[in-house]
């Protein structure tokens, strides 16, 4: 068999009809609708305001929002709004950057783990159990106070830490499919392992990686926040929600919206990421979520013991 069959063959995708739930209910429209919103602010951060997000005007120190500065300005007469929009670009992308990363690492790792057992599950285990005895945020110093401070470093910390959660998950995906039919077949007619991992067995993994992934970029941005907040993430001038949150909380009583403005865009992105990743869930696996009542269940069993004694 050739090389190129070997490893391009079309994936053996497992075919089996489920019930889907709906996507589109009240709560997973409003969360793309908040979610949609904020992505266009900050991708068209340069179109929609006239101001730099770095540029400096300490006549402008402290302004109270006007019709010229929606939400004020900060300490050093920097447009509020400017830099919550531009602040929501690095937090993004350095969210979306760490779960790359984790995808990167964990995904291969995870699928070798449940395929090829043995030592090598048994090695990669291990080390995911060292790295989950520490707290996240705590193992995230650590990687920061090794590699230095900034947002490039901040993101493979943060990277590295969500990779073990990945790597168990797609391990127990693996494990499952592993067994099915579909895999047995490809064995049979001579796929390499890696075919079979990474075009036979992962595509049949996606949905359930695609609702982790989603989780895990509102835990990126609350975790990036958290750096630099403490000053291990994004150092100045770059905007950052978390950089203009530790900025703002020294002005509280002067000019609140420092701080309120980063940190309401903080937990509304987060909240509506969580709330989309539940719909998605329900979407794919409604099963898991719509649970029947008791009064069904007594229904159903109340049936099937009708049906037991007609027969006797």
């Amino acid at each position: 068999m050739k090389f190129q069959e070997l490893f391009w063959h079309k994936p053996m995708i497992h075919t089996r009809r489920r019930q889907q739930g709906t996507l589109f209910t009240l709560p997973v429209v409003l969360s793309m609708v908040a979610l949609i919103f904020i992505i266009l602010c900050c991708l068209l951060a340069p179109i929609i305001s006239p101001y730099s997000p770095t540029e400096q005007n300490l006549d402008q120190s402290l302004v109270n929002p006007n019709a010229q500065h929606l939400l004020g300005t900060d300490k050093v007469g920097r447009d509020l709004l400017t830099r919550l929009f531009y602040g929501g670009r690095t937090t993004l992308l350095g969210a979306l950057g760490v779960v790359a990363v984790s995808v990167v690492i964990g995904v291969p790792l995870g699928l070798m783990s449940g395929y090829y057992g043995g030592k090598a599950d048994a090695l990669i285990g291990r080390i995911c159990d060292v790295l989950l005895a520490f707290p996240s945020l705590l193992l995230a110093f650590i990687f920061v106070a090794g590699f230095g401070r900034g947002l490039g470093n901040a993101i493979l910390a943060l990277g590295i830490v969500y990779v073990p959660m990945l790597v168990r998950l797609v391990r127990s995906l693996t494990l499952v499919e592993k067994n099915k039919t579909y895999v047995e077949a490809a064995k049979s007619i001579g796929f390499s392992d890696v075919n079979i991992m990474f075009v036979q067995i992962f595509p049949n993994c996606i949905s359930t990686i695609t609702v982790q992934i989603t989780l895990d970029i509102a835990y990126a941005i609350l975790d990036l926040a958290a750096l630099s907040f403490l000053g291990l993430g994004v150092q100045p001038p770059t905007a950052d929600w978390g950089a203009m949150l530790d900025e703002g909380r020294n002005f509280l009583l002067q000019s609140p919206l420092l701080a309120l403005a980063p940190g309401a865009a903080i937990v509304i992105t987060v909240v509506a990421l969580n709330i989309f990743s539940d719909g998605i869930h329900q979407y794919l696996e409604p099963l898991q979520r719509k649970l029947p009542t008791f009064q069904k269940l007594e229904k159903q069993e109340a049936k099937r013991k009708a049906k037991e004694a007609a027969k006797a």
